[in-house]
């Protein structure tokens, strides 16, 4: 007797959640991480950015009577660890879009926007918009103001999970 696998669903039939007992967290909010980053990317392609380089720009800029960020607390803004915020400095550092300059110690590196920097993030904020608007409408303003609640209280309580050597 030949036994079929079940059909997938379609768009219109949603799958069903599979029983709490084997659900994966990890792959669960990788998921949901890869769709949402996917549509970003999507929509900031026109720019040139990735999703992943507008939230560091974003984050790097230098605020009104601010010093720059150094990498290890970029890093720890953007929740990454030290040796993936290099690989991805490294890359924006290439296109020309930001510097690293010593920092207040001999150990330290500070990231500095450049003007090409500022104009690439600007030019891509109009997208970046679009694809937070996009967003909302697809999964829901109420969902989307969840979840970040959500992950606003889980972070901290995971923050001492130590990093991958």
């Amino acid at each position: 007797m030949v036994t079929l696998a079940p059909k997938p669903p379609t768009a219109a039939e949603p799958a069903a959640a599979p029983p709490q007992d084997v659900r994966c967290t990890c792959f669960m909010v990788r998921s949901l991480s890869r769709k949402i980053s996917q549509l970003y990317d999507d929509t900031l392609a026109p720019s040139g950015l990735k999703g992943t380089q507008f939230s560091l720009l974003s984050q790097a800029r230098t605020r009104r009577g601010q010093a720059p960020l150094t990498v290890t607390a970029l890093a720890a803004v953007l929740n990454t660890d030290r040796t993936t915020m290099t690989r991805n400095l490294r890359t924006l550092e290439q296109a020309g879009l930001i510097a690293l300059q010593a920092g207040s110690d001999a150990r330290s590196r500070c990231v500095v926007v450049t003007v090409q920097g500022e104009a690439a993030f600007r030019q891509a904020l109009g997208l970046w918009k679009q694809a937070q608007v996009q967003v909302r409408q697809l999964c829901g303003t109420d969902q989307i103001a969840a979840l970040e609640q959500l992950v606003h209280q889980l972070l901290p309580r995971l923050a001492t999970v130590p990093e991958a050597a």
